[in-house]
């Protein structure tokens, strides 16, 4: 997970296609004509689609599932005749594999032991075969494509027969065939499927494996696990309207698809940005993964989260911090942050990212009291991500050192940076004081006081009743402060827990915050900070609000709540971020303030994981006030 991706690239000029033969033409799900829509089983991690074409009187549905066992992609196909007359229909599946997201090097042949397609190079192979009636696929052809002046090679199906050029070698792609007569009214069954092995002989297996037990019930299997993993930890969703339950139990799934069984936990899979970027969020970003694991804590996945804490654990720095980003391997991920600025060497680090893992790391034992776990974190990683932590530090003013913040734009000392060290520093104290190491706990616990006064003291803005988005240090030494107003400065505050929710200066910032953060247009959301122009539009009279930023406002909201009144801004804003998410359950980074548009990656996991603690939060607090009125 998280690693080559060998189905999609930066050109976008290579896609899978399907296409249906009638009437003597040919006819592609691409093309004007169809109307296709694509959705998710609110219970499983089973898609579908559904493509219907008025002019011919076909449609297609497919049920979709990565089997939750073996790495293998199944599609249970469904072609539907709508006229009266028997039809003669072919079904044409083109493959166009970009292995390593590279186009040189793959070979791609039909194999007759198995009679299907293999493509493969290195230690990647990827086998295509199918099924109508029990019998296998007809036809195929193997050709080139975006290279040598090669469009693709579903070209030859444009007549309805194809070559059966049996192997080729470089930028390959396939297409197969399926025929069969379809009476009036009526419909047939096709089932096809991708299995991904690291060898031939270990993909002819899954594919025996396939054709032994059948596509449809290992699509079956897939949809009993998922509805018993989601079972497993049964919540009352009782409380919220069905339409947030659909999310809710979605985001868990979601975020769950982007956990890797190394531990490792992606920000997004959404490869659509490689066509206008240098990369994916296809990454393990500590801070990130550290708040979808304490989410999957919450929910009651422990072993998920303790699978990402020994992973990130590994990749601490001898030093004492985590670098900007991993892949799933725990090789280092890429990165835009400078070991030189201003002609000075610095670390290219978010340091509230070695603070988060701290912080949501006690939040876990709290939870599971699993005291075994924690101590075998406790030399390797918890004590010296805390003493970098203490000395990472300015000696004047007992703030962190600058870092980069956690939008990745500004090297300086932030509020929400700031708020994340305390609460990890506190959280160390807390270990270190579990665990029988008293003199570590003082040193901790005193640095993170030192440094929840200075964060009261200097970046408190009092004559605008805000926390103060950075303050840097001038060449001659000075404090220069940026007073943008930013949504992440309130929540840091109240997520690590560095003042309470009824003091004065939090109180203050929030009625900044909805007055000058809060979109007043078409959406309700909250940006993340004044003048953010981060895929901002330009027929937009706002920066783009973001998930994470209003679910953060709905979070603070329930926490004051002290009546079901109170939680009604709560709940818009909930109900803002389900009508923002698409017929599959997926929630983008951001959104265009006036069309609602989904915007930069789809999914962000974060965004599903704060909606999670959102629901979570207001759940918990509906009981609080019951037993509230019961006393």
């Amino acid at each position: 997970m998280g690693e080559a991706n060998h189905v999609s690239g930066a050109s976008g000029n290579f896609v899978h296609r399907i296409g249906v033969f009638v009437d003597g033409k040919i006819s592609w799900l691409e093309e004007p004509g169809w109307n296709v829509t694509s959705g998710l089983d609110e219970s499983t991690c089973v898609g579908s689609m559904f493509a219907e074409n008025v002019e011919l009187g076909v449609s297609i549905g497919s049920r979709d599932a990565v089997h939750n066992e073996h790495n293998v992609f199944l599609r249970h196909f469904t072609v539907h005749n709508h006229r009266s007359e028997t039809r003669d229909i072919k079904l044409f599946l083109s493959q166009q594999f970009r292995i390593f997201e590279s186009r040189r090097g793959d070979t791609g042949f039909y194999d007759p032991r198995v009679n299907a397609i293999v493509h493969y190079k290195g230690d990647t192979t990827l086998l295509v075969n199918a099924t109508c009636d029990g019998h296998p696929f007809q036809s195929y052809n193997i050709g080139l494509f975006g290279i040598e002046g090669k469009e693709g090679t579903y070209l030859d199906a444009n007549d309805g027969v194809l070559e059966k050029n049996p192997i080729e070698h470089g930028s390959v792609d396939s297409v197969i065939e399926l025929a069969f007569s379809i009476p009036g009214h009526a419909s047939n069954d096709t089932y096809y499927w991708v299995v991904c092995a690291s060898s031939i002989p270990e993909a002819h297996a899954l594919d025996e494996l396939v054709l032994k037990e059948g596509p449809d019930r290992l699509i079956a299997s897939t949809e009993d696990y998922w509805q018993a993993w989601l079972e497993k930890e049964d919540t009352d969703l009782s409380d919220i309207p069905l339409e947030l339950q659909t999310l809710y139990k979605r985001s868990l799934m979601v975020m769950r698809v982007h956990a890797d069984n190394r531990g490792g936990i992606i920000a997004s899979s959404d490869t659509d940005m490689l066509h206008h970027g240098r990369d994916t969020y296809s990454y393990v970003w500590p801070r990130d993964a550290a708040i979808i694991a304490h989410t999957f804590d919450k929910a009651g996945y422990r072993d998920t989260s303790r699978s990402f804490f020994d992973f990130i654990a590994k990749q601490l720095d001898p030093s004492g911090y985590l670098m900007h980003k991993f892949r799933t391997d725990g090789v280092l991920g890429s990165s835009w942050h400078p070991w030189i600025i201003k002609g000075e060497p610095r670390l290219p680090i978010q340091e509230d990212e070695t603070a988060t893992v701290i912080f949501v790391l006690w939040e876990h034992y709290e939870q599971y009291k699993d005291i075994e776990f924690v101590e075998s974190m406790y030399n390797p990683f918890i004590e010296p991500a805390a003493e970098f932590l203490c000395e990472y530090i300015e000696s004047v003013t007992g703030l962190p050192q600058a870092s980069f913040d956690l939008w990745e734009e500004k090297y300086g000392t932030s509020t929400y940076t700031s708020a994340s060290v305390y609460g990890g520093l506190m959280a160390a104290a807390k270990f270190a004081n579990l665990l029988g190491k008293d003199e570590a706990s003082r040193t901790f616990q005193a640095v993170a006081q030192r440094m929840q006064s200075a964060i009261g003291k200097i970046l408190f803005k009092e004559d605008e009743g805000i926390f103060v988005k950075h303050v840097f240090h001038t060449d001659d030494g000075e404090l220069e402060y940026d007073n943008t107003l930013d949504s992440s400065s309130l929540y840091g505050l109240l997520f690590f827990r560095v003042f309470e929710i009824d003091d004065e200066r939090i109180t203050r910032m929030l009625k900044t915050v909805e007055d000058r953060l809060q979109v007043h247009g078409n959406s309700k959301g909250f940006v993340r900070y004044e003048g953010d122009a981060y895929y901002r539009m330009q027929d937009a009279d706002s920066p783009n609000p973001w998930v994470i930023c209003t679910l953060w406002i709905a979070r603070y909201y329930i926490e004051k709540a002290e009546s079901k009144k109170d939680l009604e801004k709560a709940m818009e804003l909930l109900e803002w971020t389900a009508s923002h998410a698409t017929t599959g359950g997926v929630l983008a980074e951001q959104m265009h303030p006036d069309t609602r548009e989904q915007l930069s990656t789809a999914p962000l996991i974060w965004s599903h994981a704060e909606y999670v603690l959102a629901v979570q939060a207001y759940l918990e607090k509906i009981e609080h006030l019951k037993s509230n009125q019961n006393k």
